[in-house]
């Protein structure tokens, strides 16, 4: 196999793994990972069952890999944002606005809040979730930090308010799911008033 070829068949064994996550992704949020069947996933997914497994030996594989992949887009999200040559507030004006209008949103909230809640996970994962999910609050305190050293954001720990802001907008975001609009009016500017001096 040519280097080339070799490289075109990792890209579309990633792709198919994205688009198998994906479809679990909403159909796990939806039904719940005891009453989700690989032939779900399959059928959202748009291939057969036998090219699930192909890809993951189990659901609960595909749980774990759609946590894990779950959490680091998360993270590559918010480091994008304190990354950003802006001013703190534009940084946290971004972080909130694109939070606000992701499209998945909510289901990885529903699954990661599964994952660190029932008892049908492994401790193990559990514990890796929400070690994963403090960590992930460190860029958003750096962001309130720079924040309150511009005098911009009120004082207080950056990583408590990172954390209350963070549950926040993850309790906001279950309030916009597909088909169930129940907050309409959600802009950045109110969102940040909570941590503007």
């Amino acid at each position: 196999m040519t280097p080339r070829n070799a490289e075109k068949d990792q890209k579309l064994r990633d792709e198919r793994q994205r688009q198998i996550l994906e479809a679990a992704m909403h159909v796990i949020a939806r039904r719940g990972l005891p009453a989700t069947k690989i032939s779900d996933i399959a059928v959202t997914a748009g291939i057969s069952v036998g090219n699930v497994y192909k890809y993951f030996s189990s659901k609960d594989d595909i749980f774990q890999a759609l946590v894990e992949s779950g959490q680091r887009e998360y993270r590559q999200f918010v480091e994008h944002a304190l990354h950003l040559e802006s001013s703190p507030y534009e940084k946290l004006f971004w972080y909130t606005e694109n939070w606000l209008t992701y499209q998945s949103g909510w289901a990885i909230t529903v699954i990661l809040q599964y994952a660190r809640t029932s008892e049908a996970v492994s401790a193990e994962l559990t514990q890796a979730v929400s070690s994963r999910f403090i960590d992930n609050l460190r860029p958003m305190a750096a962001m309130i930090a720079e924040g309150q050293a511009a005098g911009v954001i009120k004082s207080g720990d950056s990583m408590e308010l990172a954390l209350i802001y963070v549950s926040m907008m993850e309790g906001l975001i279950l309030h916009n799911i597909p088909g169930i609009h129940e907050i309409t009016t959600l802009t950045p500017d109110k969102m940040l008033a909570l941590l503007l001096k």
